[in-house]
């Protein structure tokens, strides 16, 4: 039983900016001098990050006063952030709102009751018996878990049509009033956007195709760490999100990831030799380093990634799915190539996702 990715897009907010003008706005404005600016200027420039999206203007975070302000731009902003990353990846797979079945969204940026999902299909016309699914609070891992939950569910609707929806803003969950290195680090990392996926199950008339930007996903793999529960998240305050970003992050992934990756592919009887591409969460370069040396490639390997990382930053759950856009988009896998998406997140914890390519022996 194997889900066919049909179409995956990616959507960005119209305030793009340079590193440097998110330095100058983060030193003078948004934490009013109560930072080095020179350490600030230095952890921003170690993000290997040149641009980023932001759903506001700059001048307008100051404005900002309290949590209830930030949140309901998220409500506002994100609804629409959803429905065009919706529209836009149901349109390239030639389908319409009202072929939806099942609709899985993830956020953790932001709340919202009813979720997301909910108001976008108001927005947009998904049909009142769509089946929903919110997940909050996977954090960056949420991307790969939820096209790992798009192929669940169709394994119970094999002839369905589902879409994953991922909408992050993660410049409104900034603490002014952190000094932490932990908020540097994330004031020079993350950015904002959102993503769809569209799949259809495996007796669905579009699953035949053979167009190399529509792989399967053939299985996957969720794992959780012990005693690793402080290693990132949020402390929720009056303020809103404070980040909680350790530096055991690194180690982690190279204690870990390897022997997850290599016992995963076993069970599928392949090894990474068999793995011809690589769809990696953007966790910042210390990641991806980490990752590179668990799973034994060189930095070309994750290429995408680290151009996503350097062109929008770290978007939380939408950045994988964004690689994935770019490598189906720019670099489609040969026929019957193996690819494997990963990505990591708030628990510890991981989600790998193995994927084929069409054609081929397979």
């Amino acid at each position: 039983m194997t889900m066919r990715v049909l179409s995956v897009r990616g959507v960005l907010p119209e305030h793009r900016h340079r590193q440097e003008e998110i330095t100058e706005a983060f030193t003078t404005t948004l934490v009013e001098g109560t930072v080095d600016r020179g350490v600030a200027e230095r952890f921003h420039r170690n993000a290997c990050v040149e641009t980023r999206h932001t759903v506001l203007p700059l001048a307008e975070y100051a404005r900002l006063e309290d949590f209830g302000r930030a949140n309901d731009v998220f409500i506002r902003a994100g609804t629409e952030l959803g429905a065009r990353a919706v529209v836009d990846a149901l349109k390239g797979a030639g389908l319409t709102p009202a072929d939806v079945d099942c609709i899985v969204s993830c956020t953790v940026t932001g709340l919202a009751v009813p979720s997301l999902e909910a108001r976008v299909a108001a927005e947009i016309g998904l049909r009142p018996d769509v089946v929903r699914l919110p997940l909050v609070g996977l954090g960056c891992v949420a991307g790969a878990a939820g096209l790992a939950r798009l192929h669940d569910l169709l394994r119970g609707r094999p002839d369905g049509v589902a879409v994953l929806m991922s909408v992050e803003l993660c410049s409104l969950t900034f603490q002014r009033d952190d000094t932490s290195v932990a908020n540097l680090v994330a004031g020079g990392l993350f950015g904002d956007g959102a993503a769809a996926v569209v799949a259809v199950g495996p007796e669905h008339p579009l699953a035949r195709s053979g167009d190399l930007a529509r792989p399967e996903v053939l299985a996957s793999r969720s794992r959780l760490y012990p005693d690793s529960e402080r290693a990132m998240g949020w402390d929720i305050g009056s303020g809103g999100f404070r980040i909680v970003l350790d530096t055991s992050v690194p180690g982690l992934v190279r204690r870990h990831l390897g022997d997850d990756v290599r016992g995963f592919l076993a069970d599928h009887d392949l090894t990474g030799d068999d793995i011809g591409w690589y769809v990696a969460h953007p966790g910042g370069p210390k990641v991806l380093e980490a990752l590179q040396d668990a799973l034994g490639v060189g930095r070309d390997a994750l290429r995408v990634t680290w151009d996503s990382l350097r062109r929008i930053g770290n978007l939380s759950s939408a950045s994988v799915l964004h690689v994935m856009a770019d490598t189906l988009a720019a670099r489609p896998p040969g026929p019957g190539s193996y690819g494997l998406m990963l990505a990591m997140g708030p628990g510890f914890c991981s989600e790998l996702v193995l994927l084929r390519a069409p054609g081929g022996e397979g």
